[in-house]
């Protein structure tokens, strides 16, 4: 396991992703979006986590496919590891614990960077 989270860490999580992971991200989606809305770290990152629930959402229910698989897979590893207390700093640790998940987003972000640039694109067309 790597001591810092990277792009690398993320596209060797976003391998072992499988269809059961998407639809825990999807059922779970508003619990993960409230770890975004909380006060902390993560709140810089409410509208980005939003997106990025919305891009599963809409690739899972065959609304938007123009994304390759392995983005998808880094976004729901991603919003798991988010999601997940237990991960490389516990959650409960106060600030601490969710330098961790910043470090990941941030990760996230920079990878997926252009295909959520088309697919807010397309979602503003959808309006």
């Amino acid at each position: 396991m790597l001591n810092k989270p990277s792009e690398e860490y993320i596209k060797d999580g976003a391998q072992n992703v499988t269809p059961k992971d998407v639809e825990k991200v999807i059922s779970r989606s508003e619990e993960i979006q409230r770890k975004f809305s909380a006060k902390g770290p993560l709140a810089r990152f409410v509208e980005d986590g939003k997106l990025l629930i919305a891009i599963v959402k809409d690739y899972w229910a065959g609304a938007y496919r123009q994304i390759p698989y392995g983005s998808i897979a880094s976004i729901v590893f991603t919003l798991i590891y988010v999601f997940n207390p237990f991960d490389m700093m516990p959650d409960m640790l106060p600030i601490i614990g969710q330098l961790d998940d910043v470090a990941v987003m941030g990760a996230c972000l920079i990878l997926v960077e252009q295909d959520l640039h088309k697919y807010k694109d397309w979602k503003d067309g959808q309006v």
